[in-house]
């Protein structure tokens, strides 16, 4: 399975990014039907669930981020996305892509699951 993340940057607050995660061929055909999502470690914290998407499309979104994060994927191009809008300096953190085995929600990451090697995202004015 692999999974690479790209995207990340500096940005002010209230500005915008898309991350995007490109899985192999071989890993969408697969678990492509499976749970996608992203999940993010600021410092100093606990990795904390952002957004999933599961094979039926249907999504679920951290308290934090709802009506300012958009999850979705391109199955033409094995490629799931999270567009950031109205970007906050505690959005700050590492985004790790994941490919979520066991339970398809924001609350937890237990289980056996893929992790891409994160990207890292900075909101400071």
């Amino acid at each position: 399975v692999q999974l690479v993340e790209s995207g990340g940057g500096s940005v002010q607050p209230g500005g915008s990014l898309r991350l995007s995660c490109v899985a192999s061929e071989y890993t969408y055909s697969t678990y492509g039907y499976y749970c996608m999502g992203w999940f993010r470690q600021a410092p100093g914290k606990k990795r904390e669930g952002v957004a999933i998407i599961d094979g039926s499309g249907r999504r679920m979104y951290a308290d934090s981020v709802k009506d300012r994060f958009t999850v979705s994927k391109d199955k033409t191009k094995y490629t799931l996305y999270l567009q950031m809008d109205s970007l906050k300096p505690e959005d700050t953190a590492v985004y790790y892509c994941v490919l979520l085995t066991t339970v398809c929600t924001v609350h937890s990451d237990a289980g056996r699951n893929y992790w891409g090697q994160g990207t890292l995202v900075t909101v400071s004015s």
